[in-house]
């Protein structure tokens, strides 16, 4: 019989994150083990009001609910159906399907990315530049830059308006200099449809390679006319959440961008990034607010996507876990049994 545990752990950013929505500072992050045979397996979960548990109590009780009308560890696609079907949220889930996954390549005695069929490998990480004042701009992006990133994803969208918005992204332009350094651009939904256009045509000769969520979720049926003669590669964030979701927008964008919180870990991962090729689309991994437990686990899939933005362990002080190095500039998981993280003092 498997053993379940959890532990909370406050997870205290270096650098407060700014998006168009506000700002984070840190978060509670919750934690379980799952031990069975002498193997345990490590899961994260990052609760948040759109990933359908606002608290780490929330999702604690929803697992918990689950989890005490007995599973079983071995069938995983099982579990996850049955755990989604009686509404547990996607980040609590997440949680829970990382760790069984960690716990069945342990007992495999294999790297999950091995017990998947997949290299150990992926793209260069973006690293990301919160909104701020350009002044500000001009001391984070050294520091990103000495940490040996190779890419930069811009968080624009600022509730200031784009004038802001293009200030901003100037001070990233001249701080990165002549650095061999790609730049995109994640707008959180934060532009109206006119604004989007325009943005997308000036950020195009500048550097950007391409536009997150331009359009605030809810606001599909604006991407159609933002599609036809885009400046810029279209992805979508917010507005992706299942593979479900993905037939309604495929014809308006050019990829998607998944996150295990969002999606609920790495079974349905792997749904939304077949669902994506069979449509023709591009495939981008991102994260909300996690430690290197989540991101390994998220690494472990790297090989699969186009574009990777796991980063946010980089920015926490400091990241209780451990397992997803960053190596040239691609964030790796640990070359070891499971997804790679562990909470070590847990």
């Amino acid at each position: 019989m498997a053993e379940i545990s959890f532990r909370k752990v406050y997870l205290k950013k270096r650098f407060p994150l700014a998006i168009s929505r506000g700002v984070i500072e840190g978060a509670e992050n919750l934690f379980l083990s799952i031990t069975e045979n002498g193997q345990t397996g490590w899961g994260e979960v990052a609760p948040g009001i759109t990933e359908g548990a606002e608290t780490t109590d929330e999702a604690e009780a929803m697992l918990r609910g689950v989890l005490d009308r007995g599973f079983d560890a071995q069938a995983i696609h099982d579990t996850w159906d049955r755990a989604h079907e009686e509404g547990v949220a996607p980040c609590a889930l997440a949680g829970l399907d990382m760790a069984l996954w960690d716990l069945k390549a342990k007992q495999a005695g294999m790297p999950l990315y091995r017990l998947l069929g997949l290299a150990r490998r992926g793209v260069p990480t973006s690293l990301t530049v919160g909104i701020n004042p350009p002044e500000v701009v001009r001391e984070r992006v050294p520091l990103l830059l000495e940490k040996g990133a190779k890419a930069l994803k811009i968080k624009l969208g600022s509730p200031e308006g784009i004038e802001a918005d293009k200030a901003m992204y100037a001070a990233v332009i001249e701080s990165v200099g002549d650095a061999d350094v790609v730049l995109r651009v994640d707008a959180n939904g934060g532009w109206s449809l006119e604004d989007a256009r325009h943005m997308m045509g000036w950020l195009a000769e500048r550097r950007a390679e391409y536009i997150e969520q331009p359009l605030v979720r809810g606001a599909e049926d604006q991407l159609s006319d933002l599609f036809k003669d885009r400046p810029l590669p279209i992805f979508v964030d917010e507005s992706c959440r299942m593979s479900g979701d993905i037939p309604g927008f495929a014809d308006r964008v050019d990829g998607v961008n998944l996150k295990l919180m969002k999606c609920g870990g790495i079974t349905e991962a792997l749904r939304i990034v077949a669902t994506a090729r069979a449509f023709g689309l591009k495939t981008m991994i991102g994260c909300m607010g996690e430690s290197a437990v989540s991101i390994a686990a998220g690494a472990s899939i790297g090989a699969l996507f186009d574009y990777i933005d796991l980063d946010s362990h980089l920015n926490l002080d400091p990241d209780p876990a451990d397992g997803a190095p960053l190596v040239e500039g691609v964030t790796l998981p640990a070359d070891r049994p499971g997804h790679g993280g562990d909470l070590p003092d847990a």
